[in-house]
């Protein structure tokens, strides 16, 4: 069963990035796997505003964009 990225959308239009559902997908299989020894913000493939934006979110625990964000890490690791 394929993987639904349009939980992404949101997520993508925020970072700046192409959001359309195939665009998403495109990105994620790109960019996978994500070493293991990495925090999804600390990724290569972020520039330093998205980077800020990830780690941010996530220390803050803004619980609109921390799941969304737990799941795109989760995505990338697969």
């Amino acid at each position: 069963m394929a993987e639904d990225h349009t939980c992404f959308t949101e997520l993508f239009e925020q970072l700046g990035l192409p959001s359309t559902p195939e665009a998403i997908k495109d990105f994620i299989h790109k960019h996978r796997p994500l070493r293991g020894d990495l925090l999804l913000y600390e990724a290569p493939f972020w520039d330093k505003s998205q980077a800020t934006f990830l780690c941010e979110k996530r220390q803050q625990d803004s619980p609109e964009w921390t799941q969304i964000i737990d799941r795109l890490n989760l995505a990338l690791r697969d």
